[in-house]
């Protein structure tokens, strides 16, 4: 019997939302990681799902410690997920080392999806690292199966194993040629740059570029805002967008929910982006516990 993504498997009829699996690590104050993804799956529209690369023990002031379970346990849960569902588009985030890159890696070669989104997580927002820099080297083979990657301005300049771009200019040039090379759509968020504009750039393999713009907000509160842009990506992708009209939807959605992540006052430190400040019944709630 196959599994619903196995290549033999027929694919039923498309469902009401795209379901949208995300591979990453855990954020106990749900600014960051699987808990960010899952929001912002909700947020775009899809079902979400989550297989659990490492247990993070942090908040919005920084890292504490981080847990690996045993791979093992990954490929069980990997497991469940592929053999029960059919996965619309994966979102990748943190893996934290190479063993569990070659885990998911080798899973995934055996799984094809339709989607696969890329957040080449090495350095958390903190600056606490979050990828043993021995595994470098694994990431960047990975990166060879992802239909899109969404780096950061120094997750780029990593992966790339070049200076760290300081214009827009500079990163859609280094964006070029990564997405020449792993065949990808390459993401650039301006937003790791100065300057007013904190928008995206999409780079496709075949150079063509697509960019969204959108005003820079002026607050410290953007914890979690690259597990965010990538979960919305996967989930409008799986939903069948272009990449144009995908990264047009990320983009002003992360936009307002930055705009709206002060009224949240989640934590002491970098707080978290308000992902659900296009779903509605967030003010209705908050109003009546105000009555």
């Amino acid at each position: 019997m196959s599994s619903p993504n196995s290549p033999h498997s027929p694919r039923p009829s498309r469902p009401s939302r795209p379901r949208v699996l995300s591979i990453a690590g855990t954020d106990p104050t749900g600014g960051a990681g699987a808990q960010a993804d899952l929001k912002s799956i909700m947020a775009a529209g899809g079902y979400g799902m989550s297989v659990i690369t490492a247990l993070v023990t942090q908040n919005t002031q920084g890292v504490r410690s981080i847990h690996t379970p045993p791979q093992d346990f990954l490929r069980d849960q990997l497991d469940c997920v592929f053999g029960d569902v059919h996965v619309d588009a994966t979102k990748i985030g943190m893996l934290g080392d190479a063993t569990t890159i070659r885990t998911v890696r080798t899973f995934l070669e055996q799984h094809t999806v339709p989607v696969l989104v890329i957040d080449p997580v090495t350095i958390a927002s903190s600056g606490d690292r979050l990828l043993e820099p021995e595994a470098e080297d694994e990431l960047r083979a990975l990166a060879h199966l992802a239909t899109v990657l969404t780096p950061n301005i120094p997750e780029l300049a990593l992966m790339t194993e070049t200076p760290e771009a300081t214009s827009a200019e500079e990163a859609v040039g280094v964006a070029k040629k990564w997405a020449k090379e792993t065949n990808a759509t390459v993401i650039v968020k301006m937003g790791h740059l100065t300057g007013p504009e904190a928008g995206n750039v999409a780079v496709m393999p075949d150079g063509r570029t697509h960019a969204v713009q959108a005003e820079r907000v002026e607050t410290k509160n953007t914890h979690g805002t690259g597990c965010s842009l990538s979960s919305a990506l996967a989930t409008r992708l799986g939903a069948g967008e272009s990449i144009d009209e995908a990264l047009e939807w990320a983009t002003r959605w992360l936009n307002a929910a930055i705009r709206a992540a002060d009224d949240l006052q989640v934590g002491e430190g970098h707080g978290p982006v308000d992902h659900g400040v296009w779903l509605g019944s967030g003010g209705a709630v908050h109003d009546a516990l105000k009555d």
